[in-house]
């Protein structure tokens, strides 16, 4: 008899089969004498769609929704239904006596291999390997301390509400604003509330009013200081004040009121979990969450260099400290080599703030494995997403930044000048990043009040007298909160429960692919369909809070601490209440991308979409459906075969021209400049003799092009 294991990937099918011996490939399985391992593509089992139900529902229309079905249906996914069929025989066959469910150790993953096993009508026993990185120690490790299957049973029904909850609310709500205002308009009971937040903080910017205000520095010398109102406020905001001040305070001397000095200890960051990580590959490097998450899953699965991705606990278990040095030694190469290798002759010092059971729930932090690296294997965005990684990992063992904080007070003709410095003693953790003492606050909590600075002040007592030799007066502006990036939203997304760590992602996407919100540089900007949408949709599901409390029950019911059918029946009367609302709505909406072209088909004014491939023109007429692409994006340059004028367009590896006669392309760096595939093959061949960017062709053009740029 054998045992039946259920991967989630093929990659990850192929990683196990080859550990557990499995030799016999086949195409849609593994096979060998104890295990058979096959896999999904994703999800091969979904929910039912309307139409499933009741012919009726496949059109659209208003008087038929809510649409609430009593219980749940599950079909099979049209474009996975061959491997379906493969896993469903696999699991009939007589000489399968067990099931090991291998996808991913989370609720998604384990929700779509329950879907399957529901499906086939799965009666047979099923255990759980649940694993936290995909190294050949951890599989052989997970297959030696397989865990029942039931044990996760209330997990799944956590996963199952989440799904049945997003089908009711996101379902429903979606089809009656389209049907009532006859435009495709999107709507979910996690991306709502998320566009509401960036639609909120537009309200804000457009709602302020900037005021101009002056800052007054007085020069005392050997130091300078800023005014300070009672308060603590450096601003100025009366013009005429300021050069009563500067009048009344040049060339007077005053006193040392306040020398205040204090050893201020910063311990090292926490590891980290995705959001973290997507934050600061974002502020570090323009990262979107969807690029981390992808860069991410490619180090952990292809790399097998970091545990599991998917997590939100900042915190390592118990049980894992015997690993640490394995893993420290692993990583001692190259630019770490220096921090790592000291840390390996002593014993580790392993604290609350490294190790805490109480803190980890489904996976640990993102660390790295015991798997040795080879840097020059990995592409230039996977390297930059795991230095990050190491760093911080490296960064646990290393003692607290200390340094000497002195805050310094004057006061001149009864005015008050402050100033602070700061004397570094050891920089502790912050020597794995090169000793750098900024903060790495996040950008969006900037306000318009002037820097206390971090200066070198000399040797200051109290009674100390002081003349000011002139003040310095410099104008500002009041400014308006920052516009959200990626990292500042995932912050709020956060804070109030909207996702998970392995949705959040996917949520930014969903609402740039819809229209709705869009990029322009690292800033979400609302779009005008986004606007009108936020307003047309319901005040409840706007707000995070509601959201934020579902997640908290799915939690809940995950722990066994909640039921799943009272959950679920708060919804339903969420999704008619919503339903209701739309139907009952007077509000109107007006396509905000009505372009200048006619349709040469109706006459009627044509639509602008974006897409991957450029901006289209699209008729709005449900009986007519014209379509054709917009205008070209011409460049400058003149094909150097045929003279004729080449369009700009984009691809995989970055842009590039092709010529309107003969088709010729050229690549573009990152200025736009062009290079010819001449150049290509010069730039690669000299940077590869000197550096690797990875075993990639495009990747070293990449690199090759960028160390252009800097002049190598």
């Amino acid at each position: 008899m054998k045992v039946l294991v259920l991967a989630e990937k093929p990659s990850v099918a192929r990683e196990i089969a080859r550990v557990l011996g499995c030799g016999n490939k086949q195409k849609s399985y593994m096979e060998g004498p104890k295990y058979v391992v096959t896999w999904a593509l994703g999800h091969l089992v979904g929910l039912a769609e309307p139409e499933d139900y009741n012919n009726k529902f496949a059109a659209w229309a208003l008087e038929d929704l809510p649409i609430l079905p009593e219980k749940a249906k599950l079909k099979v996914l049209r474009e996975t239904s061959q491997q379906y069929k493969a896993v469903q025989q696999l699991m009939k066959r007589q000489d399968i006596e067990e099931l090991i469910v291998a996808t991913d150790a989370a609720r998604e993953g384990e929700l779509l291999a329950r879907w399957i096993m529901i499906m086939a009508g799965w009666k047979k026993p099923f255990r759980r390997l649940w694993i936290s990185s995909q190294t050949d120690k951890a599989i052989k490790e997970g297959f030696a301390s397989l865990r029942p299957g039931r044990d996760f049973d209330r997990l799944y029904e956590s996963a199952r509400c989440r799904a049945e909850a997003d089908w009711m609310i996101g379902l429903n709500v979606t089809r009656a604003l389209t049907c009532k205002f006859g435009a495709p308009l999107s709507a979910g009971r996690v991306q709502t509330p998320t566009l509401g937040m960036i639609m909120d903080r537009e309200n804000e910017i457009t709602g302020f009013r900037s005021q101009e205000y002056d800052l007054l520095t007085a020069d005392f010398g050997n130091f300078q200081a800023g005014w300070r109102a009672l308060g603590g406020d450096g601003r100025i905001f009366d013009r005429e004040k300021t050069g009563v001040l500067k009048d009344k305070l040049t060339g007077r001397s005053g006193r040392i009121t306040k020398v205040q000095k204090s050893e201020k200890s910063e311990p090292h960051p926490l590891a980290y979990d995705l959001t973290e990580l997507q934050r600061d590959a974002n502020r570090k490097f323009g990262f979107s969450a969807k690029q981390t998450s992808g860069l991410l899953q490619k180090l952990y699965e292809q790399h097998k260099l970091v545990t599991y991705p998917r997590t939100d606990s900042r915190y390592l278990t118990a049980d894992m400290t015997g690993t640490l040095k394995e893993r420290l030694d692993s990583v001692a190469v190259g630019p770490y080599a220096a921090f790592a290798r000291p840390l390996l002759r002593k014993p580790l010092p392993i604290t609350k703030r490294i190790v805490d059971d109480s803190k980890v729930s489904d996976h640990h932090a993102i660390i790295p494995t015991e798997q040795t690296v080879l840097l020059n294997l990995l592409s230039m965005e996977e390297r930059k997403l795991y230095d990050l990684i190491v760093r911080r990992f490296i960064s646990l063992f290393y003692p607290p930044a200390r340094y000497d904080a002195v805050a310094v007070t004057a006061s001149v003709e009864g005015e008050s000048f402050q100033v602070k410095g700061t004397t570094v003693k050891d920089a502790g953790w912050r020597e794995v990043y090169g000793g750098d003492m900024s903060s790495d606050e996040d950008e969006d909590s900037a306000s318009d009040e002037p820097a206390a600075g971090s200066v070198k002040l000399p040797e200051l007592r109290e009674g100390d007298s002081v003349r000011i030799e002139r003040c310095i007066i410099k104008p500002g502006r009041t400014q308006p909160p920052k516009r959200y990036n990626e990292a500042s939203l995932l912050t709020q997304m956060e804070k109030y429960g909207l996702g998970t760590p392995a949705t959040r992602a996917d949520i930014i996407e969903k609402l740039v692919s819809s229209d709705t919100i869009e990029r322009q540089g690292n800033l979400l900007h609302p779009t005008g369909k986004g606007k009108q949408l936020i307003e047309l949709v319901s005040g409840q599901l706007r707000t995070p809070e509601l959201t934020a409390r579902w997640e908290a029950e799915l939690e809940k019911i995950a722990r066994g601490q909640g039921r799943p059918e009272p959950f679920l029946q708060g919804i339903r009367s969420m999704a008619q209440e919503l339903v209701s609302g739309v139907k009952n709505s007077g509000a109107e909406y007006k396509p905000h991308n009505v372009s200048t072209s006619h349709c040469p088909e109706c006459g009627t004014r044509m639509l602008e979409k974006k897409t991957k491939r450029g901006k289209l023109l699209v008729c709005p007429k449900e009986d007519c459906g014209y379509t054709r692409a917009g205008e070209k994006q011409l460049s400058n340059r003149r094909c150097p075969q045929c003279h004729k004028k080449m369009e700009m367009k984009e691809g995989k590896a970055g842009r590039y021209v092709q010529c309107l006669g003969c088709g010729i392309t050229e690549t573009m760096d990152k200025d736009h400049k062009h290079i010819n595939k001449r150049e290509q093959q010069k730039l690669v061949q000299q940077y590869s003799k000197t550096e690797s960017a990875g075993n990639n062709l495009g990747d070293l053009l990449k690199a090759a092009m960028e160390a252009k740029q800097k002049g190598k």
